[in-house]
């Protein structure tokens, strides 16, 4: 026995969500295929909603944001278990699970529970067991591929899940550590290591290049670093890892290539990213992924099998929650109708470390490649009346204007809310805005928006001279 779908999704992640929904918006069949017990895929359970709980709990038990205020030595709790911290997580999770299998069910989309596999590219079989013999059938006119990854698990890592871990492992410590190395200086990596540091934890980050988040405006890095390096925190750059050990004392001993070495109570291991493609048995379908498990996909996610689409993490960059939303719906919308879906080429990304940074545009860095004259305008936070009751002693903004026409080129933003804030500035750039916009506008007095208008001026200035 078999059933037929319009749009057959395996995945209940944010972008297998969004393009299930579409379909059913469309007046289609649709269903989504999910192999654990619960919906939510790994941005739920794993990723983007545990690690954003998490760090908005730890700064609200550590007082974080009004040290500015009374000192670094101030706490609103003192000692801080990791029950306090998961406390807040489960309340979250058990939330926006339930949010979400309201909208499926709301929307008409079945939820087949069980591992998936391809039979051929137009059948999926699913199995709810490690036999056969619980297996069903689905066919499907169009496949959706929203899979996710997991974290990258080199052979010479020792993980133990106790005191060698991996990004997944890390919400399942029993006990916070007294310091803590962080392998790996991209978002997730940076991510943790500040959130960790906020907890009074001494951390050391390691990373192979010789700079953090390498896509992200060097200005607003070298703020950054400099941030980190001022609440203690250690970074070995252009460190090759060569071994990671337990000692006799239970120190963890990580090896680096030149030599040094880094002992902490635990390592936390977060370079990279692997493909959940190895169960699909994606070669039945005509489909073949790289060596980390991702699917290469054209301007309309779809893969090499026209009516087999991809998205989300299982395509590789950018990897956010937010743009495999959109992923998501354009590529359903796109299999259903036909219909040309515009590229997502500019979009705002988010890092939610300690303190946030995020970005929307090009940096100095890509305008100086392409042969654009531009100008820029930073704003510090402490500049604004807002920044001043907040207690804030850093966060920056900085604005890049053409020289030409004055029109936005680039929001780069590092502080307190910048996550929220970067809309402003990548609203007006998807618009065609100009640098008198920010000028002539009024901003709501006082909020940390007003740093729009102080960059603007100091933008402005430098264009007059």
């Amino acid at each position: 026995m078999s059933q037929h779908y319009d749009l057959l999704v395996i995945g209940s992640g944010p972008s297998g969500q969004r393009a299930a929904v579409q379909a059913a918006k469309l007046g289609k069949r649709a269903a989504v295929v999910e192999r654990k017990h619960v919906i939510g895929g790994n941005a739920v359970h794993t990723g983007t909603i545990p690690s954003k709980t998490l760090r908005e709990t730890v700064l609200n038990l550590t007082g974080w944001r009004e040290r500015g205020f009374y000192g670094r030595a101030y706490r609103v709790k003192k000692d801080i278990t990791v029950q306090d911290l998961k406390q807040r997580l489960q309340m979250t999770l058990e939330h926006e699970i339930e949010v979400m299998q309201h909208q499926l069910m709301r929307n008409g989309v079945d939820v087949i529970s069980g591992q998936a596999h391809f039979v051929d590219d137009h059948t999926v079989r699913v199995t709810e067991s490690a036999a056969d013999d619980d297996a069903v059938d689905y066919t499907a006119d169009h496949v959706v591929l929203a899979v996710g990854t997991r974290p990258h698990r080199p052979s010479h890592i020792p993980f133990d899940r106790r005191k060698i871990m991996d990004s997944d492992d890390i919400l399942r410590m029993d006990k916070l550590p007294r310091s803590m190395a962080v392998i790996g200086g991209g978002v997730i990596g940076i991510e943790y290591a500040t959130i960790f540091s906020a907890l009074d934890i001494n951390v050391t980050v390691i990373e192979a290049r010789d700079q953090l988040l390498s896509f992200v405006d060097a200005e607003i890095v070298q703020e950054f670093q400099h941030h980190m390096r001022d609440r203690g925190m250690i970074m070995r750059l252009g460190e090759e890892v060569s071994e990671v050990r337990e000692d006799t004392d239970g120190k963890i001993i990580t090896q680096l290539a030149s030599g040094r070495r880094v002992v902490t109570d635990l390592a936390l291991f977060c370079a990279g990213r692997q493909g959940n493609t190895d169960s699909l048995k994606v070669e039945n379908a005509g489909l073949e992924a790289d060596k980390r498990g991702r699917l290469e996909v054209n301007e309309h996610f779809q893969t090499s099998v026209p009516h087999i689409y991809g998205v989300g993490d299982v395509i590789g960059f950018p990897a956010l929650a937010s743009t495999s939303m959109e992923q998501g719906r354009r590529a359903a919308r796109h299999a259903l109708t036909g219909e040309p879906q515009k590229r997502l080429e500019n979009f705002p990304f988010g890092i939610y470390s300690v303190p946030e940074i995020s970005l929307a545009g090009r940096t100095e860095q890509e305008l100086k490649d392409a042969g654009i004259p531009f100008e820029s305008g930073i704003a510090r936070f402490r500049e604004t009346a807002r920044g001043q009751i907040l207690g804030l002693e850093q966060g920056m903004l900085k604005m890049l204007f053409s020289l030409e026409d004055h029109t936005l080129l680039g929001v780069h933003i590092e502080g307190e809310g910048a996550t929220e804030l970067v809309h402003i500035g990548h609203a007006v750039m998807e618009l065609g805005g100009t640098l008198e916009y920010f000028i002539e506008s009024v901003f709501n007095y006082p909020t940390l928006a007003e740093a729009y208008k102080v960059a603007a001026l100091d933008a402005w200035n430098r264009l007059s001279r």
